[in-house]
């Protein structure tokens, strides 16, 4: 299985999109840096990862979520990770795709 990679903001690229429009079913996908805006609850990116997301694995980066200040704000279903979930998930994957 595939773990995909996403690190620009929804608002500034289509590289979400692009991702879920093409990561097969059971993948993983993980939000870093400043993608992790798209895991706010209620966004329209929110929305999307809810209905295009439906049958993958989704995660933020929990120190990028911090860092941004969205703790409080995360949308359900989706799994706040530390560096080492980060690196239990490359290992885990048989690839590992980044959008950017």
């Amino acid at each position: 299985m595939t773990l995909h990679l996403v690190n620009r903001s929804p608002y500034q690229s289509d590289a979400l999109n692009a991702c879920l429009r093409l990561a097969a079913p059971g993948a993983a996908v993980l939000l870093i840096e400043d993608a992790v805006v798209a895991a706010v609850a209620g966004s329209m990116a929110a929305q999307r990862l809810k209905s295009q997301g439906v049958d993958l694995r989704l995660y933020v980066l929990e120190a990028d979520v911090r860092a941004r200040g969205l703790s409080d704000k995360l949308m359900d279903g989706i799994a706040c990770i530390d560096d080492a979930g980060f690196v239990a998930l490359v290992v885990a994957h048989d690839k590992t795709v980044s959008w950017s």
